[in-house]
Parts: structure tokens; sequence; C-alpha cells
């Protein structure tokens, strides 16, 4: 790994822990202040506004600014942003709209963050596949341990000494966070697109992703995982309770368990892909999650429900690490942020239609229902998009970005991007 790998590391374990308190920390906060569960939803659905409006052209604006710069004035913005909050609740003027719009503007600083990340690590490791692989294995097992882990008992802790303590500490991890990053190596900025506006610019890299099918197939997965796993995550807490009898406490355990598959997923997520191939892997951790939600939903004790929660997490884990490691690979420079953002725009926008359905299962059918219908969803989507990331298609692609790596591709990405927004039009 290059020596800036561990600054980076490093900073995003800081800002992990950090999320990781908030994360457990805002809606005990919220439920200080009200009861209404309207309330705390609009707080809760305030952070993942930014990418439902602005993803794409967020996208657009990394892939024209220097991305470390982007990186830390991001995190620097945070920091002077959670500490808001803060100073309202040592002046005892906290209220669920302030709330609502620091953890917007939270949300829009980490959709810059995240995007310009994600197109930073692969200038950094130079495109490596198997450095790409590792990395976003240890960046991903360091999310787990400290925003899973650590964090969200620390930030109960910090509350229940002082309101302001969890989102003082947070601020301090931001700001932390943008000391080690502004240290980073420069990367040369990508060859300006001339002569397009931001919109055009925005559509040039989302049709990138839909008109590739093995973009398209990457960034399906978590869509449709996100219906799916969105679904389980709505009734997950009255399944347990009702039909396993588990109480408060065994359902923070019964959330561990998954966790800690999260972390044994990312652990071993490159042995996989070299074992299997990236694409094969990638179709069984996929397949791996549906029947471990299948596993689940047949659960006959909190023994059963446990294990496949934590081999769910392993596949979520290993899934996490390998897509975006493999789309890192293949991406042209210049396209990385909006390709990203896309990606995950796509992810975000499921995600309520997974609530939605979930609770109205639940409803009209019964509470297993939601994730036996999970199981399926994950299934078929395993069967659709298996050929779409097929090893002899991810190789093709990996050859690809290998032999054209210089300006010739650049040149010829920005056609193919050019040629789809004109075919849109």
């Amino acid at each position: 790994m290059p020596t800036g790998f561990g600054r980076l590391w490093t900073a995003q374990t800081i800002s992990s822990f950090g999320d990781g308190v908030t994360h457990a920390a805002l809606p005990l906060l919220a439920l200080t202040l009200t009861r209404d569960p309207m309330a705390l939803a609009v707080v809760t659905a305030a952070g993942t506004l930014p990418w439902l409006l602005f993803g794409v052209l967020g996208g657009a604006l990394v892939d024209r600014w220097d991305r470390r710069r982007t990186m830390w004035v991001a995190d620097a913005v945070r920091a002077v942003l959670i500490g808001i909050p803060a100073a309202a609740a040592v002046l005892d003027v906290l209220s669920i709209p302030l709330l609502a719009a620091v953890a917007f503007l939270l949300g829009l600083g980490g959709l810059f963050f995240d995007t310009a990340a994600t197109a930073y690590l692969p200038d950094l490791l130079r495109r490596d596949p198997a450095l790409l692989e590792s990395a976003n294995a240890r960046l991903r097992g360091a999310q787990t341990a400290m925003s899973g882990f650590a964090g969200p008992p620390a930030g109960s802790a910090l509350l229940a000494l002082g309101r302001a303590l969890p989102l003082l500490a947070d601020a301090v991890s931001f700001m932390l966070s943008a000391l080690l990053v502004r240290t980073l190596p420069a990367m040369p900025r990508p060859v300006p697109e001339t002569g397009e506006s931001l919109l055009r610019q925005a559509r040039a890299g989302a049709s990138y992703v839909f008109r590739d099918r093995l973009l398209l197939g990457l960034a399906l997965r978590p869509a449709v995982g996100n219906v799916a796993f969105l679904a389980v995550e709505t009734v997950l807490a009255l399944f347990a309770h009702d039909r396993l009898g588990i109480d408060t406490y065994g359902f923070g355990l019964l959330l561990t368990a998954e966790a800690t598959g999260g972390l044994l997923g990312a652990g071993i997520a490159s042995h996989l892909g070299r074992r299997l191939g990236t694409g094969t892997a990638l179709t069984c951790t996929a397949a791996v999650e549906g029947l471990a939600i299948l596993g689940l939903a047949a659960a006959p004790n909190p023994y059963v429900a446990g294990l496949s929660l934590a081999v769910c997490g392993a596949g979520m884990g290993a899934t996490m690490v390998l897509g975006p490691s493999l789309r890192q690979s293949i991406v042209p420079a210049h396209l990385m942020g909006r390709v990203a953002s896309a990606s995950r725009m796509l992810a975000m926008c499921a995600a309520p239609i997974g609530a939605f359905l979930g609770g109205w299962l639940a409803t009209t059918y019964d509470i297993r229902t939601p994730l036996y219908a999970a199981a399926v969803l994950l299934l078929a989507m395993t069967a659709v998009t298996a050929s779409m990331t097929s090893n002899r298609r991810v190789e093709a692609a990996r050859r690809a970005a290998a032999t054209s790596a210089g300006g010739p591709d650049r040149q010829a990405s920005a056609d193919r991007a050019e040629e789809s927004v004109r075919d849109l039009s």
C-alpha cells in the first residue's frame, strides 16, 4: 500500500467512530424533544435526501474539483455543522427543525466526501485491482467496527453525561479526519470536459452506468438489495419480539451478529475474488444473502436467526468490497465521481420502497411475509445479474481498462459518454 493510504484509512476510521456516536445519539436526542413518530421520521429521512436530490449533480461537481480538497473541506464544514446543535443543546434551544436541517446538511457533506473518496482511491492505488480490493476490505472493516460496534455504545454513554457531548465528539472526529486528509498526496485533476454544462456532464455519467451491462449489474445489486433489506429491517424488531421472543438486549445482540458477519465478509472478500473470480464471487455472495434471509424467515429460535443474520452480513460485507473495487478499477478517472454517485443514488432511492413494501406486506399478510418476499427478491436479482457480472465480462472490462489507461482511453470514454447523452436526447 502507498504511504498515503494509511492516513486515508486512519481518517475514515476516526470519522466512522464519530458517525457511530451520532447514529446512536441523534435519535435518542430527538426523543428528548418529541414523541411524534412523524417528527422523528423527518430527522431520519433528512440525512438521505441529499442523495436523492443532488446525487448525480454532486458527482459531476466532484469530477470538476480536486478530490483531496473536496474531502477535507467537506469534513471541516461538517465539524462546524455538528457543533451547531451541540451549542443549541448547551443553550437549551435545540429543536426538531434544527436537527432535521443539520442532518440534511451533514448528508450533503457526506455526499461530497464519499463520492470524492471513491474517486480518489483508484488514483492513489494506481487502479490496481488487488490493491483496491485489499484497501476497500480494510476501509469497510474499519467502518463496520467503528460505526457498528464502538461508536453506538460510546454515543449512548456520552449522551447520558450531557446532551452536547456526543455531537462534540463527532465534531472532533470530523476535524481530525480533515487534518489527516489534507496531508494526503495530491493527485492530477481529471482532464476537464470543456464547453459542457453541469447538467449535461451529470447525464453523461448516469448514461455511462445504464449503457454498460457490467456497471448496470453492479448498480442493480445494491439497489434491489436495499429494497429487500429495508423490507426486512422495517419489521425485524417486531419479528424478533413476537416470533422469537427476543427482548431489547437480545435484539442488540442480533444486530451485533450481523455486524460480526459483515467484518468476516469484508476480510475474506479478496480471497473469494481470487479463488472464484470476482464475477462468480459476486454471484455467490448475492445468493448467500438471499438464502440467509430465507433462513431468517424460517428461524425457529433466536440462535438460528442470529446465525442467519451473521451469514447475511458476511455476504453483504464481501459484496461491498468486491463491487466498488471492481467499479473503481474499470471506470475512467474523469467519470468516477459521476458513476459512483449515480450508482449510490439508485441504491438510496430504492430504500424507501423497501420500507413501504415491508410494512405493507406485514400489515396485509403476516410478519414473516416481508422476509420471504425479500429472500425471493434477492435470489431473483442474483439470477438476473449473474450474466451481467460474469467472470468473462469482468476480465474483458479489466483488460480494456488496462490497455487504454492513458490518453486514448480518456478520449474514447468521453466520446462514449457523449454519444450516450446524444442518444438520450
